[in-house]
């Protein structure tokens, strides 16, 4: 007997009536029982799932609160230990509609990391490319490659793959931030790699730099490192700092005030994180931005292939995602599935919204398969 032969066929085919389809027939159940032993699957029996008129997501628009969040993760810091085994206590966002993967949208990972005092998080490295961002507090230095970042609210900090990294927790408080990686799109195109480094820090690598060895080569505004032309494709940036991203926002809404054309839509800011050795996006398979609705105003709706995750920065207002609308406060989460409609509106009585947002869009540009479309 063959190994095909030995194997039982995962396919099922059933001869129905609908259109497009063939006439039900003896004759097609026979042919049909030969695909199905042969494990072949005929294109015309899978068309409507294979190829839609338009992306049909398999995840689903979904909201996660902060406060309950937060609470889960002091808990599971009194519980479950940071080391081997802990490996970095973050707990990850599973969208409900992905069968309890912890997979926020088909493409994109998204948990909520929590570090107790004096607590290191053990050096290891992946191929899957991170980013971490931090909705409050501070305290906690990442170390990559043997450099200090700090890390502070609203503070942005991108990591390539395949670079070495842990974190510290130098102040008498927990911390918590959220991480976002390509682990799923990684997992599906079974390209991953992960190694485990050192268990403890260097003492020389506990320190507590304002400005890490990366943001003194390459935090400076126009301006590039002659000793470092060559381009890159993930950023050399470790850190973008809030400070500055708030000026650029609150700049934005300035000049539209004005009379001047700097703004996205009318009272919606916002910047992109762009690698500083070309112009492109901080990581090539994730796009960062932070959007800010000013009070009372709300952004135009649009719909993109590609998913994406949001997080409340500040303020408080109202979502709309596809058929689904929330309230929404600092530090909720939430998922815009693939070709879904989103729109946000800032309440009245707030000064702004901010939102942090991530996207695959990296990965559907580059195979030219990005869309986008406004209304």
């Amino acid at each position: 007997m063959s190994m095909t032969e030995a194997i039982p066929s995962p396919v099922k085919l059933s001869a129905v009536t609908a259109p497009g389809q063939p006439e039900p027939t003896p004759a097609l159940e026979q042919l049909y029982r030969g695909f199905e032993q042969e494990m072949l699957v005929p294109l015309w029996t899978q068309i409507g799932d294979l190829m839609p008129a338009q992306p049909s997501s398999k995840a689903a628009a979904h909201l996660w609160r902060w406060d309950h969040l937060l609470k889960l993760a002091d808990e599971a810091g009194r519980i479950v230990p940071v080391g081997r085994g802990g490996e970095r206590r973050a707990i990850a966002l599973a969208n409900p509609a992905l069968g309890g993967r912890p997979f926020a949208t088909p493409t994109l990972w998204a948990a909520i990391q929590y570090l107790m005092p004096g607590e290191d998080a053990p050096e290891h490295r992946h191929t899957q490319h991170a980013f971490r961002f931090v909705v409050e507090g501070e305290g906690v230095w990442t170390v990559v490659n043997g450099d200090s970042v700090r890390m502070s609210r609203g503070d942005f900090l991108p990591q390539g793959g395949w670079n070495w990294h842990a974190h510290h927790n130098a102040a008498s408080e927990p911390m918590a931030w959220i991480d976002g990686l390509d682990i799923p799109f990684a997992y599906y195109g079974e390209s991953q790699f992960f190694e485990h480094g050192r268990l403890h820090l260097d003492p020389q690598e506990r320190s507590t730099p304002r400005h890490s060895r990366s943001e003194r080569l390459w935090a400076h505004p126009g301006l590039r490192p002659v000793a470092h032309l060559q381009e890159s494709p993930v950023t050399p940036l470790l850190a973008y700092r809030w400070v500055d991203t708030d000026r650029a926002l609150s700049e934005q809404l300035a000049l539209e005030a004005e009379g001047h054309a700097a703004t996205v839509s009318p009272g919606h800011a916002a910047v992109r994180y762009t690698n500083p050795t070309n112009g492109r996006d901080v990581l090539p398979t994730i796009r960062c931005e932070m959007h800010r609705v000013k009070s009372g105003a709300t952004t135009v709706a649009k719909r993109e292939v590609g998913s994406a995750v949001f997080q409340v920065f500040d303020g408080q207002g109202t979502v709309t995602v596809g058929e689904r609308q929330w309230q929404v406060r600092r530090g909720d989460m939430f998922v815009v599935p693939s070709w879904q409609s989103f729109a946000a509106s800032c309440n009245d009585d707030q000064p702004q919204l901010d939102l942090f947002r991530f996207a695959d869009t990296p990965i559907f540009e580059a195979v030219h398969a990005y869309r986008s479309q406004l209304g």
